[in-house]
């Protein structure tokens, strides 16, 4: 009988499977972890490739942090990051990784009177949110960005993640490339000894929390944003130019996404240069392991390839960037030196 797949909020929460449970003797039945800023999208893929294959692919979004763990333990066929692995740390593990799609973060606000795109708000001053410098939304440096916006007079209360989040990552990558305090505070990685706030659970925990809490500030994947309908800031970019949110915006810093000059695809795509880039973008990862058989992960693959070729309309009704076809043939013919197979 089939489990139908959770939709919504509520399918954000806890432990999720991104699949129905497929029918048929020979169906595969396949099982990730790691990141939630590919969930909305990898769980529409999961549900569309069932239904065409029959396969099951059961997904726990548990943040970056444990799918690397999971990995790394060899309790999971595949596992996702939206922070990339240094050679080191894959070569000993015996993992291999490669980018699966662009994902986009955004700053979300909880302000009476406040609409998206409303506000603006500069790298500096998110830091200096972050760094709890700035503790009112009326703030003059708030204010000089928003010189007509009802700001009001009350406290910001600083949401961020209390999991390990490649979110998190490169949030704070970002913010380390424009504040040079808190790159020396704070600095940047999954999780971090943030200097205010309180934490939230996946991005459906700071989407959450941002949304209950009148005079909140977070960061989430832009999936979240939207389909919490969350008040999402614009941004001024590493050109100086306001940005909105956008998929044009996203594909504008995602095209500067080459990687036909770095080692295991490891590439930053924090604060790219461009009028039109939105400045927070990033490649989420998919991280498989070489010394499994091949058998388990050609399976792997064929949904894996399946994503980034049929799933590329999924991902841009998302709003997440998928990559273009000299992309996706680098990363397939990596799989068969990496991992000794092809999809």
């Amino acid at each position: 009988m089939k489990k139908a797949l959770k939709t919504g909020l509520g399918a954000f929460a806890g432990l999720v499977s991104a699949a129905v449970i497929a029918t048929g003797a020979m169906a595969a039945n396949l099982n990730g972890a790691g990141g939630t800023a590919i969930y909305p999208v990898l769980s529409v893929w999961a549900q569309h490739y069932q239904q065409k294959t029959g396969n099951q692919i059961n997904y726990q979004a548990i943040g970056s942090g444990g799918g690397i763990a999971q990995i790394k333990a060899k309790t999971v066929d595949f596992a996702n990051s939206d922070k990339p692995l240094v050679h080191d740390d894959l070569a000993s593990n015996n993992i291999v990784q490669f980018p699966q799609v662009v994902i986009s973060i955004v700053p979300v606000v909880h302000l009476p009177g406040i609409n998206s795109g409303q506000l603006v708000i500069d790298g500096p001053t998110l830091a200096d949110i972050y760094l709890g410098k700035i503790t009112k939304w009326n703030d003059p440096a708030i204010k000089r960005l928003n010189p007509h916006a009802p700001l009001p007079n009350m406290a910001i209360l600083v949401v961020h993640r209390s999991d390990g989040s490649g979110t998190t990552f490169n949030f704070t990558n970002y913010l380390g490339k424009v504040s040079p305090e808190w790159k020396s505070k704070v600095g940047s990685d999954t999780a971090v000894e943030w200097p205010t706030g309180i934490g939230g659970k996946g991005n459906a925990g700071v989407a959450g929390s941002v949304q209950q809490t009148v005079g909140s500030i977070g960061y989430v994947e832009y999936a979240y944003a939207k389909q919490n309908n969350l008040t999402s800031m614009d941004m001024i970019n590493a050109a100086g130019a306001r940005v909105k949110p956008t998929m044009q915006a996203f594909q504008t810093a995602a095209a500067n996404a080459d990687f036909s000059n770095v080692q295991d695809f490891y590439l930053i795509l924090t604060n790219q240069p461009g009028a039109g880039s939105w400045p927070i973008t990033a490649a989420t990862y998919m991280l498989m392991r070489s010394d499994y058989p091949v058998a388990r992960n050609q399976e792997v693959l064929k949904f894996l390839d399946w994503a980034l070729k049929d799933g590329q309309e999924d991902s841009e009704k998302l709003d997440y960037v998928p990559f273009p076809d000299a992309v996706v043939k680098q990363i397939e013919a990596s799989w068969k030196t990496t991992l000794h197979t092809s999809p």
